[in-house]
């Protein structure tokens, strides 16, 4: 079957030499085996089409006889005529083009030497729970292994061990060297790249470095002031609530947050009201409502006008 190699550049028959010449250049940029997006097939179809329309003599006879030409009496076969040196010396800055190491020697119609390539990194979630993020951690995780194809899919996996530094934060990534996908031609393997995912805790919440927990009080530890236990990440940590303190009051304890070079810990004070089950904590509030009569949180005070 004769082969469209003005479609394969996607120009029309009517393309002029410089119209080839640059549907090539784009494409081959695309396709080129040592690219990210390379496709070597792709690269090799695309070739052929120039090597024969950037030829005027080839052109005319595969204008006539498609791409059959040469056993019409076409010339020989191979890239020898197509000009592939200036176009790839201006596209990846080699000067002469695909000869020398790492190219491809002797022109299109020799091996192909193709040069060593690193292997595709894998990106992969890990959950850690805060205390693990404080204190670091040791994780076994799968990888892929073997080569990425043009698919996304690799061949096996395997597990490996990696260690979650102390001080990790909330989407941080951690590098793993050369434990990713297996390299080409002899190049290095992909790196593993971790990324941190915090995992929410019962009692403490995270704002970037910071970490925040609710300290549920007393009316009469708030009202007169109290000793209590703070709970924090590190362990627990003795604090004075100061008397008059507030619902929703915010205490700090420095350096007791996340990151190598900790944030704070916040204390949100939560006063709880215990409920007037018995005749007796009745009695208790009916008290309170008699003596502190004068106290009402819902009036609104005037600020005073400079």
């Amino acid at each position: 079957m004769s082969k469209d190699y003005y479609a394969t550049l996607g120009v029309q028959r009517t393309a002029s030499d410089a119209e080839i010449k640059k549907a090539y250049r784009k494409l081959a940029a695309k396709y080129h085996p040592d690219k990210k997006t390379g496709d070597e097939a792709k690269f090799k179809e695309i070739s052929e089409a120039y090597e024969t329309l950037s030829d005027p003599e080839k052109r005319s006879m595969y204008d006539q006889f498609g791409s059959n030409y040469q056993q019409a009496g076409g010339g020989a076969g191979g890239f020898g005529g197509a000009d592939f040196g200036d176009i790839f010396g201006d596209m990846f800055g080699q000067g002469g083009g695909f000869g020398g190491a790492g190219g491809f020697g002797g022109g299109f119609g020799g091996q192909r030497q193709a040069r060593p390539r690193k292997g595709e990194d894998q990106h992969i979630k890990v959950m850690v729970t805060l205390e693990e993020a404080i204190g670091g951690a040791e994780r076994t995780i799968n990888v892929e292994v073997g080569h990425k194809d043009s698919h996304g899919h690799s061949y096996d996996t395997k597990p490996i061990k990696v260690r979650i530094p102390a001080g990790v934060l909330q989407d941080q990534k951690i590098r793993v060297r050369e434990k990713g996908h297996q390299g080409f031609n002899g190049g290095p393997n992909g790196d593993v790249i971790i990324e941190i995912n915090l995992q929410k805790h019962k009692d403490f919440r995270v704002d970037g470095k910071d970490v925040y927990v609710d300290l549920p009080v007393t009316p009469w530890e708030a009202a007169l002031g109290a000793k209590v236990d703070i709970p924090t990440l590190k362990g627990m940590v003795r604090m004075s609530i100061a008397p008059g303190t507030q619902s929703g009051a915010k205490m700090r304890i420095k350096g007791r947050g996340l990151g190598k070079d900790p944030g704070n810990q916040y204390v949100v004070v939560q006063i709880h009201t215990p409920p007037a089950d018995s005749p007796d904590a009745k009695a208790v509030y009916e008290q309170m409502a008699s003596v502190l009569s004068s106290f009402n949180p819902r009036e609104v005070k005037e600020t005073a006008v400079p």
